[in-house]
């Protein structure tokens, strides 16, 4: 049975741990906030685990449980030797930031009861010491602002063996119809030479081969298609690197059943490599 990587985000609060755990879920990771420490074992052994889909399992687990430091290190320390890849992620910031953040928030600090905010910051860096001391991986966040933070936790989750890339939808439309709602980046094809005023090509569709070699077999296609390609080369890499867990290119011709189809199949299988995930949705081709 695979064993899936398990982060533990943690630290002090204030210092982005939600954000954190977001950027962790936008990546493919099953995420719970405020997990209790002792039930992470048994969580571990639900089926969840042989979903393919999931890229691993994050927790936020802090102070806000009583218990957790008490119990922590052995139940980390047990995983760790059945198997499972446990990664602690510790997160903190300078206390000037940490009671600024608090100051625009207007949240109540989780250990500042009877005390002063600034004493409440002290204290959880004091009981979190040895916890500190443990992480694998110990993030200021005193300078980043939210997408360098998501950044930074996306970096850390590529080198997981089991991280999920970006999903990319490519969807052909018809104008006609409407523009998706949902799309990334749309583009508009009907600038191409339209095979629906071809008596032989008007009943087919963009997956035939006649109407393939009519859209492609032309200069102002190619011209098209280098650019466009090339395009994307460049854009989608920074899309997977700033993070982003799906991108759906909408192309569009008038009615979405000839040119749109077309370019959209050329379009995934130029882009195809073994890491990727691409679903290609045409649509309006049957309308």
């Amino acid at each position: 049975m695979k064993k899936l990587n398990i982060f533990i985000i943690t630290g002090l609060s204030g210092s982005g741990k939600s954000c954190a755990i977001a950027a962790l879920e936008d990546t493919g990771f099953y995420c719970v906030d405020n997990m209790p420490v002792a039930l992470l074992p048994k969580f571990v052994e639900l089926p969840i685990e042989n979903d393919p889909q999931i890229a691993g399992l994050a927790f936020v687990m802090d102070l806000r449980e009583k218990g957790f430091l008490s119990m922590y290190s052995s139940i980390f320390e047990s995983l760790k030797e059945k198997g499972y890849k446990l990664k602690i992620l510790f997160l903190e910031a300078d206390e000037n930031i940490l009671l600024e953040r608090y100051s625009q928030t207007r949240r109540h600090h989780p250990l500042s009861q009877g005390k002063s905010l600034l004493e409440g910051i002290r204290l959880e860096k004091e009981q979190l010491t040895n916890l500190k001391t443990a992480a694998d991986e110990i993030i200021n966040t005193s300078d980043f602002n939210v997408h360098k933070l998501k950044s930074v936790i996306r970096n850390i989750a590529i080198q997981s063996k089991d991280f999920a890339p970006m999903s990319i939808n490519i969807l052909s439309f018809g104008f006609k119809y409407g523009v998706p709602s949902d799309v990334s980046l749309v583009m508009d094809v009907r600038f191409l030479t339209n095979p629906h005023f071809v008596p032989d090509l008007k009943p087919l569709d963009g997956k035939a081969e006649k109407v393939q070699n009519f859209v492609l077999n032309n200069d102002d296609t190619r011209t098209f298609l280098k650019k466009y390609l090339d395009f994307l080369d460049y854009l989608i890499p920074l899309y997977e690197k700033e993070g982003k867990a799906y991108l759906t290119i909408g192309i569009g011709c008038t009615g979405g059943r000839h040119r749109s189809v077309v370019i959209a199949e050329t379009i995934s299988n130029h882009i195809k490599k073994p890491q990727r995930k691409i679903m290609v949705t045409h649509r309006d081709i049957d309308l």
